[in-house]
């Protein structure tokens, strides 16, 4: 796709993104995420804050983790310490997979922290995937988590 016709695609799911109905701005939102252009981080950031639709926030979790921006990375944190303030049985587990790979794709040591807290969880799947993107983001995590 040239520079044009990229920038079009870019400009187009933005305007979605914000003023679509709900299918068609999470299709927007995936669509940015395809992308891969950091352009869209603080787009996406400012979606994510006005966002009501469970389906919607999913997947700009997904396109922000897509373009690996550490500028999501505090964002997405705070997505996640909300759903983990929870009770457990109300918790999106959907949501909190796609919260923790999106935080492994981007690679930031901040969601140390977080994705510590997960690791008491009950959910052997989700601990399984914590660890994962703990290991994949700091190989010295077990050390360094302790100090937070």
């Amino acid at each position: 796709m040239d520079h044009d016709a990229q920038n079009k695609e870019f400009n187009d799911a933005i305007k979605t993104l914000f003023h679509g109905e709900v299918m068609e701005r999470a299709t927007a939102a995936l669509r940015i995420g395809h992308l891969k252009d950091a352009r869209a981080t603080n787009m996406l950031m400012k979606a994510l804050n006005k966002e009501n639709d469970p389906i919607v926030i999913n997947r700009i979790i997904e396109a922000m983790g897509e373009i690996k921006d550490t500028k999501a990375t505090m964002p997405i944190v705070n997505v996640l310490k909300d759903e983990l303030a929870k009770p457990e049985n109300e918790q999106d587990r959907n949501r909190l997979f796609l919260l923790i790979e999106s935080l492994m794709k981007i690679g930031d040591k901040r969601a140390l922290e977080q994705l510590g807290i997960i690791i008491n969880t009950c959910d052997d799947e989700l601990k399984k995937l914590s660890e994962e993107a703990l290991e994949c983001i700091d190989p010295d995590w077990k050390d360094n988590i302790k100090k937070l």
